[in-house]
């Protein structure tokens, strides 16, 4: 499992023109899953983002959690998080998860994210949407689960 996680002021994602998915001050993640990919990766990965210490104290050190700071989430899926571009100028696909297995981590993730956070958007998956946001920082995070499902 691979996300880019940003920190947010705010972000959206449409569909159509439409907002699905809405959230102010929080992380927008950017979720791919790999055929490779389990529910106990998933519950480590959302562990992991969901407890990151990266919003600054009173000190300005990067110290607190969403929790902390009443943080929101918006989770999109995004297969191309698995492209291959060592080849040519295509990218390939073929380590991205099937996507009936990928969906199905995707909605497994955003339900363990809501055990965590109150607030938890999300994208349609397989839907061609429209991402907004405005990053804070900007601080960006790319992080991916070894096949034990530890995120690194």
């Amino acid at each position: 499992m691979r996300a880019v996680v940003q920190r947010v002021y705010h972000a959206c994602v449409r569909v159509e023109g439409e907002i699905i998915g809405e959230i102010g001050k929080g992380f927008l993640i950017f979720l791919g899953a790999a055929d490779t990919d389990t529910e106990a990766a998933a519950d480590k990965m959302a562990d992991k983002i969901c407890k990151l210490r990266i919003f600054e104290d009173e000190h300005g050190k990067t110290n607190l959690s969403l929790a902390d700071v009443g943080g929101e989430i918006l989770v999109v899926s995004q297969f191309t998080l698995y492209a291959d571009c060592h080849k040519g100028n295509r990218p390939s696909f073929v380590k991205a998860g099937e996507p009936k297995k990928a969906h199905m981590l995707y909605e497994y993730f955003v339900a363990q994210c809501r055990k965590y956070v109150k607030k938890v958007g999300c994208g349609r998956f397989g839907a061609d949407m429209k991402v907004e946001l405005v990053n804070d920082g900007p601080f960006t995070l790319m992080l991916e689960g070894d096949d034990k499902g530890i995120c690194r």
